[in-house]
């Protein structure tokens, strides 16, 4: 047997395109697998490894149901489907079960493997890692929902939690937030959960009309009112009776009108145009609004009697940039929402897609949340939301601002951002703060220490326990 020298070359050498191609198997996050038609594993790339728990030199030659041990090998093989009719799987969900006997959600994409001919050899399988995903669907369990709201921010909790006494009354209420937040869907609640459920349930937006038209469209009119009233129209409040009113953004009507809702606020009564006698207004009345009533009084623009004749309660929508934590809650909601309304199997987003739409800002709050799942459901057919099916100006400005980071690290800023600002909201007050955000003092505290916040250096509870000890009383 002769050996070969140290300078001789090897006498066959490998294909380029196999090592690049070797080389970005290796370098992807999505776990890779690859079978003969005997179903033995001949590939198995190092996420494959790291996901399953098990090393490639173990994988590779068994049959893959024998390493895979995912939760559809046994009836509904993505693989077998694909092998038999050549028909790919994308993105369905399901499990494994690892080395350590742990069940890990993932998602499945399968391919047919051809050789330079065109012949079948074998199969290609692509798993993800959702456990990121899961363990955030776990976290939002302890959610509150009131019909079609759902939030697990203590602010929104808040408000839910009062929501049933409110609706018990027969008050007008007053809400005021951003566009977008939620307002009608609110309203929607609160008439729900009244006295007058069965009754109808009537919006209408003051900023979209004229005053002329708003008047006839509140009140009614009858015929010969006016050029072209030929008959009778009953106006808002005549088809609300027994029920609920939201009159949305009140801030735009004009003094006049005011003056008239002011006298129907009062009195409970009201007069169709051209009519001769009055009718009674038997509805609850929600006002609605995305400005500052107060300012408005300031400036002179809304009357201060009507504005208090409305804000009997107000409540005060946050935005959804202030209360993060509820997006991948409204995801899910939104996803299941149109999985039902578009007959679709979607599964939710992936953890790109999560993180990009938890940094985004939302101008337009939860309605623009939703609008861009809706965007994505025409575009996806099944399996999860991805990168592409989001709309374009939202995902260049979101992933320069990640700088590839990773979704925890992404959910970690958020939180810490959450938390510096209810501190600065709560002027420096660390149990203020915590309430606020509903979590115990020594949570925050922790929570302050493992996420590196710097914190003020002066408690602004300080200077009210200095108060109460200078006056003898001891601090609440």
């Amino acid at each position: 047997m002769t050996r070969r020298s140290n300078t001789e070359k090897p006498t066959c050498t490998r294909d380029p395109i196999n090592v690049v191609t070797d080389a970005i198997l290796e370098s992807i996050s999505d776990g890779v697998f690859t079978v003969d038609q005997d179903w033995h594993v001949r590939s198995f790339n190092r996420a494959a490894e790291l996901i399953t728990g098990i090393p490639r030199e173990e994988a590779i030659g068994r049959r893959c149901s024998d390493v895979f041990r995912a939760s559809m090998c046994e009836s509904e093989c993505a693989l077998k489907h694909t092998m038999e009719s050549g028909a790919p799987v994308i993105n369905k969900a399901t499990f494994i079960v690892n080395s350590n006997g742990k069940r890990l959600p993932i998602s499945v994409s399968t391919a047919l493997l051809r050789d330079e001919h065109g012949a079948v050899v074998g199969g290609a399988e692509t798993f993800r890692d959702l456990s990121v995903i899961e363990e955030l669907r776990t976290q939002v369990k302890g959610r509150f929902q009131v019909g079609d709201i759902v939030s697990r921010s203590a602010s929104m909790r808040r408000l839910l939690e009062v929501l049933p006494r409110i609706a018990d009354s027969e008050s007008t209420i007053l809400l005021q937030g951003e566009t977008g937040t939620g307002k009608e869907l609110m309203a929607r609640a609160i008439h729900g959960l009244s006295g007058r459920r069965d009754g109808p349930f009537v919006a209408v937006n003051c900023g979209a009309l004229p005053d002329t038209l708003l008047e006839s469209e509140l009140f009614g009119y009858k015929a010969g009112a006016f050029t072209g009233a030929t008959k009778d129209k009953p106006g808002r409040f005549a088809l609300a009776r027994g029920g609920t009113l939201l009159l949305d953004e009140i801030g735009e009507i004009s003094q006049a009108l005011q003056v008239r809702l002011l006298r129907v606020l009062q009195e409970r009564q009201y007069e169709p145009l051209g009519a001769v006698r009055t009718e009674e207004a038997d509805v609850r009345v929600i006002a609605a609004t995305n400005r500052d009533l107060a300012d408005r009084v300031e400036e002179g623009a809304f009357r201060q009697d009507l504005y208090y004749r409305i804000k009997v309660m107000k409540l005060d929508l946050p935005p959804l940039r202030r209360r993060r934590e509820d997006i991948p809650l409204l995801i899910q909601h939104f996803v299941d929402s149109f999985n039902a309304i578009q007959n679709k199997r979607v599964t939710g987003v992936s953890a790109d897609v999560l993180g990009v739409l938890t940094a985004h800002d939302y101008p337009g709050n939860v309605r623009e949340l939703q609008n861009i799942i809706e965007h994505a459901f025409m575009l996806v057919r099944d399996g999860q939301i991805e990168l592409e099916h989001l709309p374009v100006e939202i995902v260049p400005v979101t992933v320069a601002r990640l700088e590839g980071r990773k979704l925890v690290e992404t959910m970690n800023a958020i939180e810490a951002r959450a938390i510096r600002e209810a501190i600065e909201r709560n002027g420096g007050n660390r149990l203020a703060a915590a309430r606020e955000l509903g979590m115990h003092k020594s949570t925050l505290f922790r929570k302050v220490k493992l996420l590196g916040i710097d914190l003020p250096e002066q408690d602004g509870r300080s200077h009210a326990e200095k108060r109460t000890k200078t006056s003898g009383r001891k601090p609440g």
